[in-house]
Formats: structure tokens, sequence, C-alpha cells
């Protein structure tokens, strides 16, 4: 099988070796996103919830741009700059999937592209 590489504007361009998403085998594998404005490249205010919002938009984008859409979801991963940022990602994260949710996991880190607080990358089941 063949892979097909995602590019979309509508989603942050990325800023290192490496493609926006993959779609392999039926599958969208994205990369890591943070909260880019895909217009102007710039990181979002340090303002917890609204990078976390922007990162589920990034990771929309680039799941509509493959043709797909993000409640096709079946793994997620978070990773935080601080855990105390996870009750935020909860409550964000039911705005945009409906049960059932994905499969996720979330981590404390030391430290994230651009200082952001948050970043997320996902791997998506394509539509039948």
């Amino acid at each position: 099988m063949s892979k097909q590489i995602i590019q979309t504007d509508a989603a942050p361009k990325a800023i290192g070796t490496y493609s926006q998403g993959v779609v392999y085998n039926g599958t969208l594998y994205t990369s890591g996103q943070i909260a880019l404005d895909p217009e102007t490249g710039s990181l979002l205010t340090k303002d917890a919830e609204k990078q976390i919002r922007q990162v589920f938009r990034n990771l929309a984008a680039l799941a509509e741009a493959a043709g797909t859409r993000l409640q096709n979801t079946i793994k997620l991963n978070v990773y935080l700059q601080d855990l105390s940022h996870y009750e935020a990602v909860n409550s964000i994260m039911a705005e945009f999937f409906d049960p059932p949710y994905p499969a996720r996991a979330a981590l404390q880190v030391a430290a994230l592209p651009r200082d952001a607080l948050v970043e997320m990358d996902a791997v998506i089941a394509m539509e039948d």
C-alpha cells in the first residue's frame, strides 16, 4: 500500500522535517499539533483553554483535509506542560467529541515547541 501525505493551509504548516499528516492503510496519523494559528503561524496566547481549543481545531482541519472527521479518532495523545490543565482538556474535548470517546494518553512534559502549553497527535480512522 502507498501512503498519502496530507497538506492543508487550514492547519499550521510544519515547523520541522515532518508532514502534517500521513494516511496509510485506511488510517490518518497526524503530526503533533500545538496552538499555532494556521494563517499567521504564531502561537496563541498563554491561555491554556484557548490553546487546547486551537489544537483540536488544527486536528479537525487535518482530518477534514484527509477526508475524514475528528470524531473518527481512535487514539489521542495529549502532552501538557502542566497537568493542572488536565480537567480543561477533559471538558473541552467533550465540545469536539461525542461518546464513545477515543482511547487517550495524557502526559506532563518538561517543554513543548514554541513554549506551547499543550500538544496533541491523533490516529484517525478514514471514512468508510
